[in-house]
């Protein structure tokens, strides 16, 4: 038979496996992610999704309790209690301190207690409220409006966020190629120089100057690399998955698009705009609750009751202490009127006034902000353009020169120095033509994000990836 110690190592080798495994399936590599499903995912995932949706649920769920209000209130009570009997004429101010005692006032004072109960229900119902509750149910609606454009914004900049960070990454990947790319080349260039200055046929200070750019395009690639795990630190954050490495499907942006026809922009229309507009409208529901505050309270009230006491008058015991033996009903009106009241309201409509004043402020800003950014989007997507459509040309041009001057280098009729300017120029050319369409790329999400649709913005890289019809 198995002994106990062999079943405890069998078990703990299972365990370590099945962890090995849960482990290797949390790092094994998903399938390549493109724009669309990383923005997908982020409006999936991102916490501050979860917590936008959350205020505004909570926003509209407030409309249902401001509506409660026109229901009657039934409030039902009994009490028993051990107390004096004692009572003296007058009154007293409302207070919550000395308990009341109700009854006829006895000729002799005693400290002895008597058992006594009561119970009711009371029915209250504001008949007329002159406006002041629709005026609530109205700021519970302005309310859940701003919450929901909120939450628009919310997800217009986690959208346009993770789209951002995914062009950040292809980029930064574009650079890195380049810088590898420029440090194979240097690598060859040195070593050729190597076999020449061996050979004795060129100085040794050349070797050292194209070690030295060597040297220089690794402190590159260190830099390029350095800045593309960043970009992907950011990306995950953007997801909303921080921590997690993800391959990218990019082809889709290896292309330069076609410039997009002009349209009109509507600032009013952006989800900022129209979040500073329901702030707007929040202040103004929120002055007219105060508007209707000082007007009277109508309620009708219907009570039904009972009381009990151990003691008659004379003060002998009657046996009947927690019965309600004696009963009383009563309906009227009541009409409330805070006549000072007026002091507070108008202290908190100079609060609201001015509160309104900031956010007709602040919207008049958002349009103007947003009309700025439009017009500076218009003219980097301009440039974009015309450098995208000039980089081949550069490309080609500094390819050349760096050909024609390794020649003239290795016919012996220039020096190291031309050949290190040359490449350095190549390589400035590769990164700028690496990143040339995803500039575009970048300069059509800003416009799209001022459209306030990111959906926009990727309908039109999915029809830049269908081939023309012949």
């Amino acid at each position: 038979m198995i002994g106990r110690r062999t079943l405890t190592v069998i078990a703990v080798t299972a365990f370590l496996l099945g962890d090995a495994v849960v482990t290797a399936a949390q790092q094994a590599p998903e399938s390549p992610l493109t724009l669309s499903a990383a923005v997908d995912l982020a409006l999936r995932n991102h916490p501050a999704i979860r917590e936008a949706r959350a205020g505004s649920a909570a926003a509209q769920a407030d409309i249902g309790v401001a509506r409660t209000s026109y229901l009657p209130r039934l409030d039902f009570l009994w009490q028993a209690n051990r107390a004096t009997r004692n009572n003296v004429f007058g009154l007293l101010l409302p207070q919550p301190v000395i308990p009341p005692v109700s009854g006829p006032v006895l000729g002799n004072e005693t400290l002895d207690g008597v058992w006594s109960s009561a119970g009711g229900l009371l029915l209250s119902w504001e008949a007329i409220d002159f406006g002041r509750r629709a005026a609530t149910v109205d700021q519970a609606r302005a309310e859940s409006t701003l919450a929901e454009s909120e939450r628009k914004v919310t997800e217009l900049d986690v959208a346009s966020a993770a789209a951002d960070a995914f062009l950040q990454v292809v980029a930064a990947d574009a650079t890195l190629s380049a810088a590898r790319a420029n440090v194979q080349r240097l690598e060859v260039f040195a070593n050729s120089v190597r076999a020449l200055v061996q050979n004795q046929l060129r100085a040794g200070a050349e070797l050292s100057r194209a070690e030295a750019e060597l040297a220089a395009a690794k402190t590159r690639l260190a830099e390029a690399e350095r800045s593309a795990e960043l970009a992907r630190v950011s990306l995950a954050e953007a997801l909303g998955a921080p921590g997690t490495r993800v391959s990218l499907d990019a082809a889709a942006l290896l292309q330069v698009p076609p410039p997009p026809a002009g349209t009109s922009f509507d600032a009013a229309s952006h989800p900022r705009a129209v979040a500073a507009d329901a702030q707007v409208q929040a202040a103004r529901a929120r002055d007219r609750v105060l508007d209707k505050s000082y007007l009277p309270r109508v309620e009708l009230q219907s009570a039904v009751s009972g009381r009990g006491v151990g003691r008659s008058i004379d003060g002998s015991p009657n046996g009947i202490a927690l019965g309600l033996q004696v009963p009383n009903w009563a309906v009227g009106l009541s009409v409330t009127f805070p006549s000072l009241e007026i002091f507070r309201i108008q202290a908190r409509r100079r609060v609201e006034a001015s509160r309104l004043e900031e956010s007709t402020a602040r919207y008049d800003r958002t349009i103007q902000t947003l009309q700025t950014q439009e017009a500076r989007a218009r003219a980097i997507a301009a440039a974009a353009f015309q450098i995208a459509a000039n980089t081949p040309q550069q490309l080609q041009a500094a390819r050349d020169t760096d050909a024609q001057a390794r020649a003239r280098y290795d016919a012996g009729l220039t020096t190291v120095t031309e050949v290190a300017e040359a490449q350095r120029l190549l390589a400035e050319v590769e990164a700028e033509n690496a990143v040339a369409s995803l500039a575009v790329w970048r300069a059509l999400l800003a416009e799209s994000i001022l459209k306030g649709d990111v959906q926009s913005f990727l309908n039109q890289m999915r029809a830049s990836q269908v081939p023309p019809v012949k």
